[in-house]
């Protein structure tokens, strides 16, 4: 009966995770509409420690418009999170020359 398994296996091929792994590894197989440079991005996003991936992943999700379950927020910042949701709500948004301050902050 052993005999006839492995038989019976060796005709079928691997099985789903050994194929998934081997074509994984061969670009544009599981997903051929990705563009070049998108296998690119995920080639080096590879590399990353997990919770980078899991940053990025997060961050895609966003874009798409698939974000799945919200974040914790800490609660010391609820405060200042609330607060820009009341900003928001009243279409009270910062002016062009604040933003453009903030981002020189992060130049220096």
């Amino acid at each position: 009966m052993v005999l006839a398994e492995r038989r019976d296996r060796r005709k079928r091929g691997p099985q789903t995770s050994e194929k998934t792994h081997f074509l994984s590894a061969q670009p544009g197989l599981i997903f051929p509409s990705m563009t070049k440079l998108l296998e690119e991005a995920f080639q080096a996003v590879r590399q990353l420690p997990a919770d980078s991936q899991d940053e990025i992943a997060r961050a895609m999700l966003a874009l798409t418009g698939n974000v799945g379950e919200p974040e914790e927020i800490d609660p010391s910042h609820l405060p200042a999170v609330l607060e820009g949701l009341a900003q928001a709500n009243l279409r009270q948004f910062a002016s062009d020359a604040e933003i453009e301050a903030a981002f020189h902050r992060f130049e220096r």
